[in-house]
């Protein structure tokens, strides 16, 4: 199976137009407030008419009844979810009918054993580099830590990948290796993505 890609963090309708173009395999919508790329004024109704890319809903410790209204209203085919939301509350989001991301924030000091009670209730996980605000640090964790991952559960890889980095990320040999997820490097300001840098890493 080829490495996917996913561009996270879309804000703007023109720019997406434009990164829709290239056919990423992903598209990550941040519904995140405290986040620079929250969706805020996106219109539902212009995400909903994006076809053939697989629209990803970014949550952090979300009440239910949000996502649950965002999946209908932007047509979401993916939830990732990237707070401290416990196996239950992944159940629940699996039952509207997407599938579901599990992110985790990877430090030396990371309990890998953590993932296996949401083994059976999410479609992937996603190991980003452990920060203070769930992610977007910019910065890359220390991949042979993923050595110590020992489930079957496919993955993405998120956290600081860049023109620079992102030949070594998809060298990796690790056959759960699904997808790399690119966002702030490939950008020319927060939510606006550089469309030649990220064609660049697609022609390759």
């Amino acid at each position: 199976m080829s490495l996917k890609l996913k561009v996270c963090g879309m804000k703007y309708p023109a720019n997406i137009e434009d990164v829709a173009m290239l056919k990423p395999d992903y598209l990550g919508f941040i519904f995140y407030k405290s986040s620079k790329r929250y969706v805020d004024d996106l219109s539902p109704d212009f995400v909903k008419g994006i076809k053939n890319i697989k629209k990803v809903g970014v949550f952090v410790n979300e009440e239910f009844a949000n996502i649950q209204k965002a999946v209908t209203d932007y047509d979401l085919n993916l939830i990732q979810l990237h707070g401290n939301e416990n196996p239950a509350f992944v159940e629940r989001v699996k039952k509207l009918g997407v599938e579901v991301i599990k992110a985790f924030g990877i430090s030396q000091k990371f309990d890998w054993e953590q993932l296996i009670a949401y083994e059976n209730l999410v479609d992937y996980y996603l190991f980003d580099t452990k920060s203070e605000d769930y992610g977007g640090s910019g910065e890359s964790f220390d991949w042979s830590l993923l050595s110590k991952y020992v489930l079957n559960v496919p993955f993405f890889l998120s956290g600081g990948l860049s023109a620079e980095n992102i030949e070594k990320a998809r060298g990796l040999t690790d056959v759960r290796l699904h997808a790399i997820d690119v966002n702030s490097k490939f950008e020319s300001s927060a939510g606006f993505k550089d469309v030649q840098l990220l064609k660049s890493i697609l022609k390759k």
